[in-house]
C-alpha cells in the first residue's frame, strides 16, 4: 500500500463522544475526584521506581550466585515494563498530572529506559491514537513489513510462520527501538511518509543523552563495578528481552486481535464513515477487566478502549470509566469488545496472527 500524508477525516459526530464525555465528567464531579494528580498514582510510581532500583542494585551488589542474578535480571525487566506501562505512558500522554512540567519530568523515564519520549509522543500519541489500525498511518500495526497484522497489508511468504517467530521478535524489539531512534532523527527523519517534527537542540540533547544514560546504567556501570563484558551483555539481554515480551504482547492484545477492526478510509474522500470516538471503540479491545493484578501492573492498558478515548485521564480511573462507556455504547448500538481473561486474549491474538499469515485470499475473507 502506498503511504500517504493526506489527512484522514472522520464522519460528522453523532453525539457519542459528547454524551460519553458528559457522563464521565459527571462521574468525576459527583465523586469530587481529580482526573490527574492522584495519590494512588504517586504511590504506584514510588513502588515501581523502587522495584527497578532495588532489582538493579541487587543484580550489581547482591550475593554472587548466578541463578539469583538471572532471576534479578528477569525481575528488573518486569519492572522496566512497569515503568513503560504506567509511569512513562501516563506522563507522555499528559495523563499523569495537570502540571505540564510534571508530565515532562516523568515522561523522561522513557529516555532512561532506552526509548525516546519525543519520538514516542509523535508516533504513539499522534499517529497511533488518531489513526488506530489504519495501515499507512498507524505505524504501530505496520511492523516494518516483518509481521502482517492487517488484512490490507501485502502478504509475504514468511508471514506464514509469524505466529511461530513472533515471541522471538518481541524479545529484540527494545534493542531495535533504541537504535532506530537515533537513525530516525539523524538520518531518515521520517516515519514512512510522515515527517518527524524537527527537534530543538535541547530535545536532541535529551534524546542522545538519554541513550548515554541508559547504556551507562545498564552496561558501563556494571562493567565498572567488576562484571565482565559478557556477563553484562547477558544480563542486559535477559532484562530487556523480558521487557520486550511484556510490552509487545500487551499492545497486540488491544489491537491485533479479533474483533478489533482494521478500517481503511474511502479512497476518494479519504474519510472514515464513523465518528472518531466510535472508530476508536471499533478498532480496540479490552481484556481481563476483573484481574486486580493486571489492572495495577499494566497501567490500565487492559482497558485500552477507555484509554484511547481518555488518554489525558490517569489510568487508575479506567475501571470506573469502563461501565460508563459500556452504557453509552449500548445506548448508541456500538459493540464494546472485551475478553474476560488475559489467556483468552492471548490465544485470540495468536489466532489472528496465524490467520494473517495464511494466503491473502484466505486471510482477507473475514
Amino acid at each position: 500500500m502506498t503511504q500517504t500524508q493526506t489527512r484522514v477525516t472522520f464522519a460528522k459526530n453523532v453525539g457519542f463522544r459528547k454524551e460519553l464525555n458528559k457522563r464521565v465528567d459527571a462521574y468525576f464531579q459527583s465523586e469530587n475526584i481529580a482526573k490527574r494528580d492522584n495519590l494512588a498514582m504517586y504511590i504506584k510510581t514510588a513502588i515501581i521506581l523502587a522495584w527497578v532500583i532495588s532489582a538493579w542494585t541487587f543484580i550489581l551488589f547482591g550475593p554472587p550466585i548466578m541463578w539469583m542474578k538471572v532471576f534479578g535480571c528477569v525481575f528488573l525487566g518486569l519492572g522496566i515494563a512497569g515503568v513503560g506501562f504506567s509511569i512513562g505512558h501516563d506522563a507522555n500522554h499528559g495523563g499523569y498530572s495537570s502540571h505540564q512540567w510534571v508530565n515532562y519530568i516523568f515522561g523522561l523515564t522513557y529516555d532512561a529506559i532506552g526509548l525516546s519520549s519525543f519520538l514516542w509522543r509523535f508516533r504513539h500519541n499522534f499517529l497511533h491514537h488518531t489513526y488506530t489500525n489504519i495501515l499507512g498511518h498507524d505505524l504501530e500495526i505496520h511492523g516494518d513489513g516483518l509481521v502482517r497484522m492487517s488484512p490490507f497489508m501485502d502478504h509475504k511468504w514468511y508471514h506464514k510462520f509469524q505466529h511461530l517467530f513472533i515471541l522471538l521478535l518481541y524479545t529484540i524489539i527494545p534493542f531495535y527501538w533504541s537504535a532506530a531512534d537515533v537513525y530516525l532523527v539523524l538520518f531518515k527523519r521520517k516515519y514512512h511518509e510522515y515527517d518527524i517534527p524537527k527537534l530543538k537542540p535541547l530535545e536532541m540533547l535529551i534524546l542522545l543523552g538519554g541513550k548515554v544514560v541508559w547504556l551507562g546504567l545498564f552496561l558501563l556501570i556494571p562493567i565498572a563495578v567488576g562484571y565482565t563484558p559478557i556477563q553484562v551483555i547477558l544480563g542486559f539481554c535477559i532484562a530487556y528481552m523480558t521487557y520486550g515480551l511484556m510490552i509487545c504482547n500487551v499492545f497486540m492484545l488491544a489491537h491485533v486481535i479479533k474483533p478489533a477492526e482494521f478500517i481503511q478510509p474511502n479512497p476518494e474522500s479519504n474519510e472514515i464513515d464513523d465518528e472518531w470516538a466510535i472508530f476508536q471503540v471499533k478498532t480496540t479491545v479490552d481484556f481481563a477487566p476483573k484481574n486486580t493484578f493486571l489492572n495495577w501492573y499494566l497501567g490500565g492498558l487492559n482497558y485500552q478502549v477507555v484509554h484511547h478515548l481518555f488518554p489525558h485521564v490517569c489510568h487508575i480511573h479506567y475501571p470506573k470509566i469502563a461501565p460508563i462507556l459500556a452504557e453509552v455504547c449500548a445506548d448508541f448500538g456500538v459493540s464494546y469488545n472485551i475478553y474476560p481473561t488475559f489467556g483468552e486474549a492471548l490465544a485470540a491474538n495468536f489466532s489472528w496472527l496465524k490467520l494473517m499469515g495464511s494466503l491473502p485470499q484466505e486471510s482477507t475473507a473475514l
